[in-house]
């Protein structure tokens, strides 16, 4: 049987990607969880180089989805600044500090999930091959 034919990345998600990608964000993967997960349909996730590094790609995500209309629903994390998430329902963005990023192992975790956008030398770190 064929599989059925892959639904686009909608725009919000591909913003957020190059929100966080034109601020240095670096293993940048989009998580489709469409078929493994009622709760979103996508993780965007990256990491920063430092604490005030993830700040300013939460940053960014939030104002450039805010200027294209897109609000978040929930953020949290930034007053530690290792991790931040932003929920936008639909999907959410979880920006580490690297070493946090490696404890929570969310692509390891959600592995059944195909990765649908990847950076140039993007974390395969947490996937099984």
């Amino acid at each position: 049987m064929a599989e059925p034919a892959r639904r686009p990345v909608p725009r919000p998600v591909r913003l957020a990607v190059e929100a966080i990608a034109g601020r240095k964000g670096t293993d940048i993967e989009v998580l489709d969880l469409r078929r493994v997960n009622d709760a979103t349909d996508f993780f965007v996730i990256a990491s920063g180089t430092s604490t005030a590094h993830v700040r300013g790609l939460c940053d960014a995500v939030l104002e450039r989805l805010q200027a294209d209309g897109y609000g978040a629903h929930h953020v949290e994390g930034l007053v530690g600044g290792r991790w931040a998430l932003i929920d936008f329902v639909d999907f959410v963005v979880h920006l580490f500090h690297p070493e946090a990023r490696a404890f929570y192992q969310l692509e390891r975790l959600w592995s059944d999930a195909p990765v649908v956008i990847q950076s140039p030398g993007g974390n395969d770190k947490g996937r099984e091959s």
